[in-house]
């Protein structure tokens, strides 16, 4: 059994890690506070259940890593391939990495790179192109604003590198800016098709509309009706888009990333604005 101190902005706690414990609820009770550094005073030394945080845990010199600031990046939402979790947890730095094995982004990668995990611009802080796999750090906001606190060694994730001026657009703008997650309540096949109904926050529906896009774990996708008293809107996923992302692979009550169409929000903040009486009085 190890002991893992966290010292907090204001109080000091200490976890005991039971073998037993999942990364995902090691993830969600460290995310009870704001700020953290983590204090490694006893390193997982045996194997266990936790054997996955044992590189991360690791306390030696860290690999050389990108101090570049995190660039601004534009997607599609058109998902170029389905990557897997190979590691996460608390890193020797004091943050959190996740680690993914993957091929197609990996072909132009660099260090500093933005590259869209299950909708999340994410920054690529170490790469490996003869061995498949990249790294990206995890703050402690995007673990509470994000369904990534839910993944787990082996999980399947949608990956899209960031946006080129010569790049085609074949979905909508994404930022990689989640807005909330969302619940899924129900997955209806029909035919080859698949029929699937998420429920979301009041604050975020408001943005959704008929035949209007939204980005769902980095998909962009059309929602085809939104049903205001029971708080949720569906869409449906063809064949070919069921092979080729990971919602098909994802069960009823599991959450799912989302981001709305910016337009809604910039025309909200021009309404909110006074705008239209400007125009009017001019």
């Amino acid at each position: 059994m190890a002991t893992i101190t966290f010292s907090f902005t204001s109080l000091s706690k200490t976890h005991r890690i039971s073998p037993s414990k999942t990364p995902k609820n090691f993830f969600i009770d460290l995310l009870t506070t704001k700020k953290h550094n983590l204090k490694f005073t006893n390193p997982i030394t045996r194997p266990s259940s936790l054997t996955l945080f044992s590189k991360t845990l690791n306390i030696s010199t860290p690999k050389t890593r990108c101090q570049k600031p995190t660039i601004r990046s534009l997607f599609t939402g058109i998902v170029e391939e389905i990557g897997e979790v190979k590691q996460l947890g608390p890193a020797n730095h004091g943050g959190f990495d996740l680690k993914i094995n993957a091929k197609i982004v990996l072909q132009d990668v660099n260090l500093g790179d933005s590259i869209s995990v299950n909708g999340t611009c994410l920054t690529v802080t170490e790469f490996d192109t003869h061995l498949g796999e990249f790294t990206v750090g995890l703050s402690p906001e995007t673990l509470r604003k994000t369904s990534l606190e839910e993944l787990e060694v082996g999980s399947s994730l949608n990956l899209e590198r960031a946006l080129k001026p010569t790049t085609r657009m074949g979905g909508h703008f994404v930022q990689g800016h989640v807005d909330g997650t969302g619940e899924i309540v129900s997955m209806d096949p029909e035919g080859d098709s698949l029929w699937i109904k998420v429920k979301v926050s009041r604050e975020l529906l408001k943005y959704v509309v008929p035949k209007g896009f939204i980005a769902v774990d980095g998909t962009s996708l059309t929602v085809v009706d939104v049903f205001d008293e029971e708080g949720c809107f569906n869409f449906m996923l063809v064949a070919y888009t069921q092979r080729n992302v990971i919602l098909p692979l994802k069960k009823v009550g599991q959450k799912v990333n989302l981001e709305v169409d910016i337009l809604g929000k910039y025309v909200e903040r021009l309404l909110g604005s006074g705008f239209l009486e400007s125009i009017k009085a001019s």
